[in-house]
């Protein structure tokens, strides 16, 4: 049985400052005091939830993934967080999933906000990014990919195990829609039997529109290990794969699952 230590990040965002917000995340990393192994911060968390990607960009060799790199190997921690990123003249709100020693893997958000254009600034993403450190898989999704339960939905795999143990949602969900954001959350880690961290911002981004947080952890049962609404936090707890094995066990309702395989397209 393994354990790996999470640490989440709920915050304001200073609107489309990237600086600002570097300098801001460096200063909340540097004050985690416990020992902790992945650290989570919010969708676009170098500036706010922008349709402005051509001001905004930068690729893969650009000043916030170098941050990155440097906050990981330096605090000897994965981070993880959304940004915009250009590549072969398209635009992506990507996750990035950055190791310690400076590789990483990285995630395009598959469903792109139409309800806010963002289907009109960005390209989606086809592939899923299931990372694993200290054997637990770790799915890795974006904000609106919560909606789509089949992207997130776990297939038995040719161990007949399920494919990973933590479903991640980082995020910029409105207060308005809070109700579904805790819902969904709640949903997507009992049907998927595995804990659910969800980390949204707070506070009004330049639009005017109110984040009340609500980042949330959540056990396989659907329950509530921790949430925060409105203030800003930084939490960190452990996940336990033993936890996670004995209701898979006792409720043994994955193996009932339907077969079904995903058919990328672009």
């Amino acid at each position: 049985m393994s354990s790996l230590r999470f640490t989440i990040i709920q915050t304001n965002l200073f609107w489309e400052d990237v600086s600002a917000n570097l300098n801001m995340f460096t200063q909340k990393i540097e004050s985690i005091k416990e020992k902790t192994e992945v650290v989570v911060l919010p969708e676009m968390f170098t500036t706010g939830f922008s349709m402005q990607p051509e001001k905004f960009a930068e690729t893969m060799n650009g000043v916030a993934v170098k941050w990155m790199q440097t906050m990981a190997n330096k605090h000897k921690i994965i981070i993880t967080g959304s940004l915009i990123i250009e590549e072969n003249n398209h635009y992506y709100n990507r996750l990035i999933w950055m190791l310690p020693n400076g590789s990483f893997g990285y995630y395009d958000k598959r469903h792109l906000f139409a309800f806010a254009g963002e289907n009109k600034h960005y390209n989606a993403g086809n592939k899923r990014l299931i990372a694993q450190v200290n054997g637990i898989k770790i799915n890795l999704q974006i904000c609106y990919d919560l909606r789509f339960p089949v992207w997130a939905r776990q297939s038995m795999n040719a161990e007949k195990s399920p494919e990973y143990d933590v479903l991640i949602y980082v995020a910029n969900w409105p207060e308005k829609r809070s109700h579904a954001w805790k819902t969904l959350l709640a949903a997507r880690a009992i049907e998927n039997q595995c804990y659910v961290i969800g980390v949204n911002r707070v506070g009004n981004d330049g639009n005017n529109i109110y984040h009340s947080g609500d980042s949330c952890i959540i056990n396989p049962m659907g329950e509530v290990v921790f949430t925060e609404a409105h203030n800003e936090t930084i939490f960190t707890t452990t996940i336990d794969t033993a936890v996670i094995e004995q209701i898979r066990q006792q409720l043994p309702f994955l193996k009932d699952a339907d077969a079904f395989s995903f058919i990328q397209q672009s």
